[in-house]
């Protein structure tokens, strides 16, 4: 095993994937995928929570981090296809999923689609929804941002919407790093996963058809994904576990990861 933020590299479903491999091969796994624009370093410190107990792979989804793109068009099925691949190249039948944001879509669809590969399902500030009309219109504008002005631009006026308010002030080398994290994503990156995720379909009717243990996390200041959202996907599992973490945003796991950790030990515990 690595340790995290040592990056491995291996060529899975026609592109080269980025991930990090920590804990032990015996212990149970946990897959953890990160959102959007960010990569597999935002999971640092759950691998080190979670290590002595667990083996914890995190990776750079395509286009994102160390992956490179490869040639197909970006769309959250074809990061499931990604992901699946990565499963079976590791001889890993079944793992604890884990995705925040973005990652969460791809985890929704995967479990959808592939329920036998998953334990359990870790959902954090992310949704069920399809992009509504206004938020597709909004993000063909980022795109077009992107094009006109460059990267730093986007991610100036797309950062204030992460953090809760108080974190930042009160966390600004936190800050600094998601803001490295984002700006150094390509721009072709952004353009294409926006586009994916503009055309990505509802995952909201399949939720009452999941049947292992799911943890639902969210930051109580969360408005990109707000806690409504999670309380939504709660009741539509049923027997799920909601938890809304104080002085925390859309970025849950960054902000407050000690309470996040502490939750996350528990619920892979009882599963």
């Amino acid at each position: 095993m690595q340790n995290p933020g040592i990056s491995i590299s291996m060529f899975v479903n026609k592109h080269t994937i980025s991930y990090f491999d920590e804990g032990s091969e015996n212990a149970p796994v946990i897959i953890f995928i990160h959102g959007f624009p960010f990569n597999k370093s935002m999971w640092i410190k759950q691998a080190e929570a979670l290590k002595e107990n667990a083996r914890v792979i995190a990776y750079d989804v395509r286009g994102h981090g160390d992956t490179d793109s490869g040639t197909q068009d970006f769309s959250i099925e074809l990061f499931v296809q990604d992901l699946i691949s990565l499963l079976d190249k590791l001889k890993i039948e079944k793992a604890i999923l884990c995705g925040l944001s973005m990652g969460g879509y791809i985890a929704l669809n995967a479990v959808e689609n592939h329920p036998e590969r998953f334990s359990a399902l870790v959902l954090c500030d992310s949704n069920c929804i399809a992009d509504t009309p206004d938020a597709k219109e909004k993000r063909m504008k980022a795109i077009e941002n992107i094009r006109e002005n460059g990267v730093k631009n986007y991610v100036d006026e797309s950062i204030e919407y992460l953090l809760a308010a108080e974190n930042f002030t009160t966390k600004p080398g936190l800050v600094d790093e998601i803001r490295t994290m984002m700006v150094n994503t390509a721009w072709q990156t952004l353009v294409n996963t926006l586009q994916a995720l503009s055309t990505r379909k509802e995952t909201c009717s399949k939720l009452p058809e999941i049947r292992i243990p799911v943890l639902i996390i969210v930051g109580k200041e969360d408005i990109v994904t707000p806690p409504e959202a999670a309380q939504f996907i709660h009741e539509k599992i049923k027997g799920s576990l909601l938890s809304i973490l104080p002085h925390a945003g859309h970025l849950s796991n960054l902000e407050n990861p000690d309470k996040f950790n502490e939750i996350l030990k528990k619920f892979i515990a009882s599963v």
